[in-house]
């Protein structure tokens, strides 16, 4: 909250891993359009889980390339940022193919709703599993991409303490390398 205050916000303090959905109640076996309804019902509960200063824009949000249909799955914006933050929904592991999809969705965005005054519109692909080794192969969470796991049920204490301290080692060496 400290460099929120100072101006100091940047995409590195936003994105988080995981995000801990168990909230929305879903059981063992659910789809995606499960999973979106159920982040749509508790709305609320799933922006402050993302942050502070978020305002959500469309589900489904739908455009027309080269005659076909695609939709973007979730489109929020969020005020400190001053950007579109699109959230793609993905019930299985990270494939390296979802970054092409996202890919895609951010140009489009960036050329046809971003606004004078706002930053680059940026992406959080969020994943029921991820491979740490594709993410940082493909440098995924340096840019404005970015892939974090969900999870439905709240883990174990000591899964949380060793994700916690995996966390803070990491914001401790991004800040000494400046």
């Amino acid at each position: 909250m400290q460099l929120m205050d100072q101006g100091k916000m940047s995409l590195d303090l936003f994105y988080r891993d995981p995000y801990v959905l168990d909230f929305l109640g879903l059981r063992d076996t659910y789809s995606e359009k499960d999973l979106e309804n159920a982040i749509l019902a508790e709305l609320k509960k799933f922006i402050l889980e993302m942050g502070s200063d978020f305002a959500f824009l469309a589900r489904q949000k739908h455009f027309v390339l080269d005659g076909k249909d695609y939709y973007m799955d979730l489109l929020f914006y969020n005020r400190y940022l001053r950007r579109l933050v699109l959230v793609e929904l993905k019930l299985g592991s990270f494939e390296p193919e979802h970054e092409g999809q996202v890919e895609l969705y951010l140009r489009w965005l960036k050329k046809n709703e971003m606004q004078d005054g706002e930053e680059e519109p940026v992406a959080l692909i969020l994943c029921a599993e991820k491979s740490r080794e594709n993410v940082e192969l493909m440098e995924l969470n340096q840019g404005v991409i970015h892939v974090a796991q969900y999870l439905v049920k709240m883990p174990p204490k000591k899964l949380l303490e060793e994700k916690l301290a995996i966390a803070v080692a990491r914001a401790r060496e991004r800040l000494e390398q400046g």
